[in-house]
């Protein structure tokens, strides 16, 4: 996606609505500067504000995704290509959170055995001591929650039974057994306990 072209295709698109950035903006309920950004190709909205964005523009999501006007001709055309950039774009920002978990978690339990065997073998006032401890578990214990968030919200898991591809609760990735990625837990489809294992996407 060229999101040097998609700005320059909202601002055309707002101008000619004579709308201002303001009261674009005001529409989508986000700052002057946020629309600004997407217009200097800077950024993207958010995938909660793109219908609301064409809705204000009077475009489709397909031509705001290819930056330009679609006749009914090439709406299928660019439909499936914006569909398979798209696909793209998700399975590499999967893979980059799937490293970001084993790195933050690696460093995490690096970090915690360190301060505590600082805190349990060296020389210490009983004061530097239970703070070493204290820190300790308390990164250990930040890590971990952003580790399982990212388990849960990244790609899915695919029950061993049925194949149905779900997003788990926190619940069930915080008790179930697991070995690398993949995971003992209840389908929410079929019912049965399997071992599951994580995908980056759901087709």
């Amino acid at each position: 996606m060229d999101l040097q072209k998609t700005g320059n295709f909202i601002a055309q698109q707002r101008k000619a609505k004579n709308l201002t950035q303001a009261k674009l903006a005001e529409k989508l309920h986000v700052s002057e500067k946020t629309v600004s950004k997407w217009e200097c190709g800077n950024g993207f909205p958010d995938t909660s504000l793109i219908m609301p964005l064409c809705e204000a523009l009077e475009i489709s999501a397909n031509e705001l995704l290819s930056a330009e006007k679609i006749n009914d001709n090439q709406y299928k055309e660019y439909a499936e290509h914006n569909l398979v950039t798209l696909q793209a774009k998700n399975t590499k920002n999967t893979k980059l959170l799937f490293l970001l978990e084993w790195v933050l978690g690696l460093t995490t339990s690096v970090f915690f055995m360190i301060l505590i065997f600082i805190a349990s073998f060296c020389e210490l006032a009983t004061g530097w001591r239970i703070g070493l401890i204290i820190i300790g578990f308390l990164q250990f214990i930040v890590g971990v929650g952003f580790c399982l968030r990212i388990e849960k919200e990244a790609g899915f898991y695919e029950c061993g039974h049925c194949h149905e591809k779900y997003i788990p609760t926190y619940k069930q990735v915080l008790f179930s057994m697991h070995h690398g990625r993949n995971r003992y837990m209840k389908c929410p489809k079929c019912g049965k306990y399997s071992w599951n294992k994580k995908v980056i996407n759901k087709d």
